[in-house]
């Protein structure tokens, strides 16, 4: 019986530290996880949810959280899982809803500024995402994040050379065919 005491009273120390581990690994990652899904989703409710839900992975495998000696670039690598994920998805919804002819308005500004920056936003976007997916997640992880190329490495599970080059590389092509757009007015 005490046998059965003790290791009942050792599995609770252990759920216990599990949880200190992921409660201490949400304060101290818990804006880059943040700063990475609204990097991705460009939307501050989206990118919350998908925070949550990067940390709720994390949370299913805490027991593991003890081997893992880089709990940054894990925690970072899940996070931009979930939101590439989550993307997918509202690209899927917005696809069908555009079909079905549903727009937002909002009522704050003109019609015509709206649509400029609607278009900005799309012309930005298309050029991002007309990038190789190497290039393009090297792009936004270090230069919109602000990521070091050893955390975009081990998120994207490839060398820090590898890193700076794509991102050279993606900038190079943004910059070449934003100039091509503008008639090569510099």
């Amino acid at each position: 019986m005490t046998a059965n005491i003790a290791m009942t009273e050792k599995a609770l120390v252990m759920v216990d530290a599990e949880e200190d581990l992921m409660e201490a690994a949400i304060r101290d990652h818990g804006r880059l996880v943040y700063r990475i899904t609204h990097a991705v989703l460009r939307n501050a409710a989206d990118a919350e949810d998908a925070a949550q839900e990067a940390f709720l992975r994390g949370l299913r495998y805490r027991k593991t959280m003890f081997r893992i000696r880089d709990q940054k670039a894990w925690l970072a690598q899940i996070a931009w899982r979930v939101a590439v994920e989550r993307r997918r998805q509202m690209a899927r919804v917005a696809a069908r809803s555009e079909e079905a002819g549903d727009h937002l308005q909002s009522p704050d500004r003109s019609a015509e500024r709206l649509l400029l920056d609607v278009e900005r936003a799309e012309l930005l976007q298309q050029l991002i995402s007309a990038l190789p997916d190497g290039l393009r997640d090297a792009l936004v992880l270090s230069t919109l994040e602000e990521l070091s190329p050893r955390e975009v490495g081990a998120i994207l599970q490839v060398s820090e050379a590898a890193v700076r080059s794509r991102a050279f590389r993606a900038r190079q092509i943004l910059r070449e065919r934003l100039i091509a757009l503008m008639g090569g007015r510099t």
